[in-house]
């Protein structure tokens, strides 16, 4: 109803009181500093791991790049095959993580100065919960499977230009096969013969690296990426299987490789108890049920009991 014109207001402006609620710009200023700082640490780590990756793939050439450093470019296939497969791994993390609302933290890479890797790999953290179980979920598996995916390619591309040699001829470090990397082989170099093995080509040996890596992060234990999925499936049960896959890494450092024990004390450090998340009422569907038994075998055909033995 229109009022009326001839009606009297009572308006006194001295009763009201206007507020301009104006954004701090100053708290905005030290946000974007923050923010570019936040970028300088992931940026020098990925730096330095390149060239201690491509000085780590010229040693595995033979060559010497400290008294020849023109040799260094021996080991950039290496180390480019090795951090696409590794920054595919945490930008997977990254960008579902985001899609999720997550806040996380750039890829920071680690350099190692020992040959033959030059790496420790990379990681990503989460600086908020996650909300559900299907979230952890696609969060967990997200970076698993862009890197496997990877290194099933690299894997192909480099066993093409591998070689076959006689047993003996080059003495050194033998890698154990798990059962992708086997049946790749088999496939595109076919069976060696008695007393031959295959001389990996530096692009073959980073995408064995990177199903090594897969496996690695797809035991379910605390926080690792096979921890998230099995606890978005298991729930509280989680920490069950994570206490009972300790000492089996002890068994297999006992009757394997002693680099397990390294990697028991490890995990064991960091937690095996998973961090719960804000909604664990929300069930999962059975796609996301799917991609568990999907890790599960994915961790199954990239898992090797004995990586490294010596020949």
């Amino acid at each position: 109803m229109p009022p009326d014109p001839e009606e009297e207001y009572d308006f006194k402006p001295e009763r009201y009181e206007v507020v301009l609620n104006r954004p701090d710009y100053r708290d905005a200023v030290i946000d974007e500093k923050a923010q570019r700082r936040g970028y300088i640490l992931p940026l020098i780590l990925f730096i330095v791991t390149v060239f201690s990756t491509i000085f780590a793939g010229a040693i595995q050439q033979g060559v010497d790049p400290i008294h020849n450093p023109a040799t260094l470019l021996k080991g950039v296939p290496f180390s480019f095959t090795l951090l696409l497969i590794l920054g595919t791994h945490e930008l997977s993390h990254y960008f579902v993580s985001r899609r999720y609302g997550v806040r996380v933290t750039l890829p920071y890479f680690i350099p190692s100065p020992f040959p033959p890797v030059g790496t420790f790999g990379a990681f990503i953290k989460m600086k908020s919960p996650i909300l559900t179980k299907e979230a952890l979920i696609d969060i967990g598996i997200s970076g698993p499977i862009g890197g496997f995916i990877v290194s099933i390619i690299a894997v192909m591309v480099g066993l093409n230009l591998s070689t076959v040699v006689q047993v003996g001829v080059f003495e050194g470090v033998k890698l154990g096969s798990p059962l992708i990397f086997e049946w790749l082989s088999r496939v595109i170099v076919g069976a060696p013969k008695e007393g031959y093995d295959i001389l990996l080509h530096p692009v073959a040996f980073a995408g064995w690296i990177g199903f090594f890596v897969t496996s690695l992060n797809l035991l379910p234990i605390g926080q690792l990426d096979g921890g998230h999925i099995a606890y978005a499936i298991l729930g509280e049960k989680q920490r069950i299987v994570s206490i009972v896959m300790i000492p089996l890494l002890l068994i297999l450092g006992f009757y394997g490789w002693p680099g397990w024990f390294v990697w028991a004390i490890l995990v064991s450090t960091l937690g095996i108890r998973h961090p719960p998340i804000i909604d664990p009422e929300i069930p999962i569907d059975r796609r996301h049920r799917l991609l568990g038994v999907a890790a599960l075998a994915t961790f199954i055909i990239t898992f090797i009991p004995i990586p490294f033995s010596f020949s």
